[in-house]
This record gives structure tokens, sequence and C-alpha cells, in this order.
């Protein structure tokens, strides 16, 4: 048995959640008329609602009880310190340093970060308003007027994400934002597809200037300029770069004042604060960046500063812990009703699963409780037809977060009202439901007999005592959606804290690559097929055996 689930504090909520298994959302709400009240906070511009979770007062207590005693705050202030807490990669996790807007130092090894951190702010500010106002041109002397990001994992789902949650502050008649991950080359050609290369400027996002998706897709993206622009001198025109190698990044032919760094101290998943947020600041303008970085400073302060029971990253994090491992429940739904935000769900997957899917503990022992949860989503309301059939009345109990903004940005008609009565109503039939007895009743108040109401009653009926979250922003805008991201940064922080294991590594993703790069020996016809495992040898086979192959 682990450290963890022989704490006194572990110990406590086993026994707690046996005599709370009991209690209902109806009649938690029924003995306590100011449950609201009691279960939701408000952090700036953000309010959290989680009263429609089967948890008392003694909960709370007995999670932060848990969440001290595995050290959660000294761990946070480590973060904030500078320490190396990325232990596995002996560096710091600094990412709250790139939206650091208080005259604080960061120090890591005694040095202070923050004049390198504000000297890149300084260069993307003038890049990114060069290429807006149009004073830097390209090859031809043609103003740009798209912007194709090239990168993969953490330099693509956030900027992205970002882009499409803001761009009703873009200018698309003026500028465009695209962006490219996959190595599929119908991603890359679909892309490129009616631009004009004269117009046209790549990012190639990369810390090393090696990942193999990414430089495959710059490699093709600068063959398709100078092919039709008909002169090598134009790459250094039209391709800047987000790197720390200079070195490949001169070879490919950018220029040095366009290559922007960013440190080993911040993680793919957390770099969107970083120069690889340069596609967002020359869509949207630096000033909405800037206006970015101080929303998820904002939380930072309140996650840095607020007691864990009334701070709304632990709280979100604490109740995720008492699904998964008190409930067993592995499955997270994030739900926003927004259709900005339509690339939430998917940024908060590698945020959450690459971060927190983790089997082994700092010490290198594997774990005997369940980590991080199987998170995915998908707009609302669309989603209510299509897997909320499941989230209602399957027998997996499935956790969901609710994400609406309070005012709706185009005020079409009734639109809006709308949208957030569809998103209420949920959350209410999620956690209330329906007995059997209520929906025989209803049926037969249409006028359906008494045998037949009898008979159709239990396809109608609710279980209810599903749990979720509502979190209310009152805009999204640039400084409410920072603070959003942060609050699942810090999240996800703190339940790696309490269940002792390293959130800022990657090993996971690594074997895949090593293997397909013997793979693609193999389908080139470099290595021998015998040298594969018997199923990928077939594999390998059937496919060099078809036109094209």
């Amino acid at each position: 048995m682990s450290d963890l689930t022989e704490s006194a504090a572990w110990r406590a909520l086993v026994t707690h959640r046996a005599k709370q298994s009991a209690a209902t959302l109806r009649t938690l709400f029924e003995s306590d008329p100011k449950r609201f009240e009691a279960f939701s906070l408000r952090a700036g511009s953000l309010l959290l609602d989680y009263s429609k979770h089967a948890i008392t007062r003694e909960t709370v207590a007995l999670l932060t009880a848990l969440a001290r005693e595995r050290g959660v705050e000294r761990l946070r202030d480590a973060m904030f310190g500078g320490e190396r807490i990325n232990h596995t990669e002996n560096r710091p996790v600094l990412h709250v340093a790139l939206r650091n807007r208080s005259d604080r130092p960061v120090l890591v090894d005694g040095r202070d970060v923050m004049p390198a951190v504000r000297d890149v702010l300084a260069r993307m500010r003038a890049f990114s308003e060069a290429i807006r106002s149009g004073d830097a041109t390209g090859h031809t002397g043609e103003r740009i007027t798209d912007v194709v990001n090239i990168g993969i994992g953490g330099s693509d789902l956030g900027p992205l994400m970002v882009c499409e949650a803001l761009r009703h502050y873009g200018e698309p008649e003026r500028l465009r934002a695209h962006f490219v991950s996959n190595v599929d080359d119908t991603h890359l050609v679909e892309t490129l597809r009616g631009l004009d290369p004269a117009r046209t400027l790549f990012i190639v996002a990369s810390k090393t200037f090696t990942t193999q998706e990414t430089m495959t897709n710059a490699a093709s993206a600068r063959a398709w300029l100078v092919q039709r622009l008909g002169d090598e001198r134009a790459v250094a025109r039209h391709f800047a770069a987000v790197s720390t190698n200079v070195k490949a990044t001169s070879a490919f032919g950018i220029a040095p004042e366009r290559v922007f760094e960013f440190w080993d101290w911040v993680g793919g998943r957390y770099s969107l604060w970083s120069a690889i947020g340069l596609s967002i600041a020359i869509n949207l303008g630096m000033d909405r960046f800037v206006e970015l970085l101080e929303g998820g400073h904002a939380m930072d302060e309140h996650f840095r500063t607020a007691p864990l029971e009334a701070n709304m990253p632990a709280i979100l994090a604490l109740l995720g812990i008492w699904h998964i491992d008190f409930c067993s429940r592995d499955s997270h739904a994030v739900l926003p009703y927004d259709q900005y935000l339509h690339r939430l769900p998917a940024f908060l997957q590698q945020l959450d699963m690459e971060s927190n899917g983790k089997r082994v503990d700092r010490a290198g022992h594997q774990v005997d409780y369940a980590t991080g949860p199987v998170l995915w989503g998908e707009p609302g309301t669309n989603g209510q037809h299509a897997f909320f059939q499941l989230l209602h009345q399957g027998t997996h109990v499935v956790p969901a977060d609710f994400i609406a903004a309070i005012e709706g940005r185009h005020h079409l008609g009734t639109h809006h009202q709308l949208l957030l009565a569809n998103c209420l109503a949920q959350t209410q039939a999620l956690a209330f439901g329906k007995t059997e007895a209520e929906a025989a009743a209803e049926l037969r108040s249409q006028g359906m007999t008494d045998d037949d109401a009898r008979a159709l009653a239990p396809y109608k009926t609710f279980p209810g005592d599903r749990p979720s979250s509502t979190i209310l922003l009152d805009r999204l805008t640039p400084h409410s959606l920072g603070a959003l991201i942060a609050l699942y940064e810090h999240k996800v922080f703190v339940q790696g804290a309490i269940w002792n294991i390293d959130s800022f590594d990657q090993w996971g993703v690594e074997l895949g690559k090593q293997l397909a790069g013997r793979v693609f020996e193999a389908l080139e016809g470099r290595l021998p097929v015998d040298a594969l495992d018997a199923s990928t040898r077939g594999l390998v086979t059937a496919i060099r055996g078809q036109p094209g192959g």
C-alpha cells in the first residue's frame, strides 16, 4: 500500500464516502436551502457553482485536509518560487512567470527570469505590430493577410483554441489565422488551398526545431512558397520561428530577428503564454494577448493566496479527487455552452491527460490508486443531441463541467438566453432527475391509461445524482479566458500534487515516436520487415503491396 492510501486523511475519506453514499442531491438541497451559497465561490470574473455534487461541508473539510497533508500548499509555493519541481527532467515549472504582471522577481538558481520574459514580449509586440500595420511585408512587397502556425501538441492546441475563442476580436477581412499540426498532408494542402504565397507568413513553432511532424510540414510549406515565388530568399520574409535552436532556424533560412525564444521551464501544454502565442498576438493584437496574460495572472494570485476552502482551482481539483478515487468515476466531461470555446475540450484533454495520465509516483513506484481521468467534451447544445443520453440514463456516472458566459456577444434575438436556459436545465436534470412515479404521473396527465403509463415510465425515468459544476464567466474576453485557462492548469497541478506524480513530464509520448522511425524505415524499404513484430509486419506488407504503398 502507498503512503497516500494509508494516510489518515485518505482513510477518513474512505469512511466518509461509505456513510455519504446514501445521500442524494434532492435530500441535500431539501435539507439546506442555502446550499448554493455554501458551495459556490467567485474569483474575479468567474463564478463556480459546485452545489450539484453529493458532498457536504464535512466532505470539503476532509478533502482540504488531504490536500494539506499531501503538501499541496508547499508544492504550490515551490512552483511559484522557481524550484525544480519537474523532477524527472530537473526543471522548474514557470508558466506562471510568463504571465507575471507584478513587480515580483521570479528566481531560477538565484537569477531573475523576468527581464528575459519581458524582452521576448517586447519583441513579440514589435513584430506583431509590424505585421498587422503592414510595415513588415512579404518578399514582393505585398501586405501579409494570412498567418499559418505550424506546430503540434502545445504548439498548436493552445494558440488555436485561443484564436478560436477570441475570434470576435479579430479582423478576418484584413488578417486571418490558420493552424497546421497533423503530418497527414491533407491538413497542409487544404490549409494552403486558396492562399496567396506573396501574402502568407508561416510561424514554425518547435522548441528544438526537430519535431518530426512540425518540421515535415515546415519543409513542405517552404517548398510551396519557394516554388510559387521562385526565389529562395523569400523564406526570410515569409517565415518566423519560435525555437531555441538558432543554428537550425538559420539553416532553414529564417532571419535571426524573426526567431523568438522560450525556455526549458515552459512545458509544451503550458506554453501559449510564451512566444508560442505569437500567432495569437498577430491575429488579435498584442494588447489582447497582454489582457490574456493579465487574466491568467489574476487567477495565479487567487490560487497563490486564497485558503484551500475558498480556492477555485483547489476546489475543482478536490472534487475530481473525490469522484476519481472515492467514487470510482474515471471519466470527466467538459461542456462549454459557447461555440467560441469549441476547441477548449481538446486543449484540456492534453493539459489534463498528458499531465496526470501517470502510473508511477515521484519515487518511481507504481501507484495503487486511480490518477487522471479520461477527459472529453463537446459544445452544448450539440452534445445534448449526441451523447447526453448516456450522461442522463447510462450506466456510467460522468462528472461534468458546464461553462457559459452570462453576457453573449452578438445579441441576436433570444439565442443567448435559450443557450443559457439549456445549460442550466441540463445541470438541473442531471442532478435531480425524474422518479418513476413522477414519470408515470406525467404520462397519465397527458391522457395515458394507468397500465400504459406504468409500462412506459421506466424508460422516462432519470436517476439523477449525476454530478456537475457550473462555471460562469461574466463575458468571454481575453482576461476571462486567461483566468479560465489558468484555473484548469492549477486544478491539474493540485491533483498531481495529491497523487504524488510529476504533472510536468510526458515520457508516455516517447515510445510511439521512437517506434514510428523504425516503421517508417520499413515502409520506405530501408529496414527488413522481419525486424518488426508479426502484426506490424503484416500491416507494413499489406500497405507496401498496394499502389502508392
